[in-house]
């Protein structure tokens, strides 16, 4: 892996662990086994590898979503893939920790790959729905009416789930809320 790799995968994990002001340039160096002239040549500073580790967070949560919802099967199955997918509950969302960090949130470079990735989610899942109301395999009367407002309920669960697991301490309570939306779409 390269020095510039090792450096951005260095700051995805501790912006997800830290959050934006949590991650010095300090621990990105020692993290990744680079030194601040390494860190300099590749990057202009923290903010410009910071939006490139988001950038990439993002490309890998996108590909992943992707892998589920684009797999043979019904609407439902894939939805249900995505939902149940594993994950790493008690981190909570790589994308959605940086969409409650007030640093990222205010600054549009970095803030761009969070809204660009919840928009690109809701949107695939809506033409997921979509599809499976136009093969009847989802019903409109079943909460499946707009699937842009059945998306964005979707993603809020799995984002909604990580924040309940995390204050709980327990990745249960997000497990719960991926049965409740299923049950919400489950074809009669």
């Amino acid at each position: 892996m390269s020095t510039q790799d090792r450096l951005i995968e260095s700051t995805q994990e501790l912006l997800w662990e830290r959050g934006y002001v949590g991650t010095s340039p300090r621990a990105i160096q020692q993290r990744a086994g680079a030194g601040q002239g390494s860190m300099y040549h590749h990057f202009h500073g923290k903010s410009d590898l910071a939006a490139a580790a988001l950038a990439r967070s993002a490309e890998q949560l996108r590909a992943l979503a992707e892998e589920r919802l684009a797999a043979p099967g019904t609407a439902y199955q894939r939805i249900a893939g995505y939902l149940q997918r594993e994950r790493e509950v008690l981190r909570g969302c790589r994308i959605g920790r940086m969409a409650q960090d007030p640093e990222v949130v205010a600054d549009p470079r970095l803030r761009a790959p969070v809204e660009e990735t919840f928009a690109w989610l809701r949107g695939r899942i809506a033409e997921v729905v979509a599809e499976g109301v136009a093969a009847g395999e989802l019903a409109p009367g079943a909460g499946c009416g707009d699937p842009a407002d059945t998306a964005a309920a979707i993603v809020a669960v799995v984002q909604g789930g990580y924040v309940l697991a995390r204050a709980a301490g327990d990745p249960e309570p997000f497990h719960q809320a991926v049965r409740g939306a299923l049950a919400l779409l489950r074809p009669a």
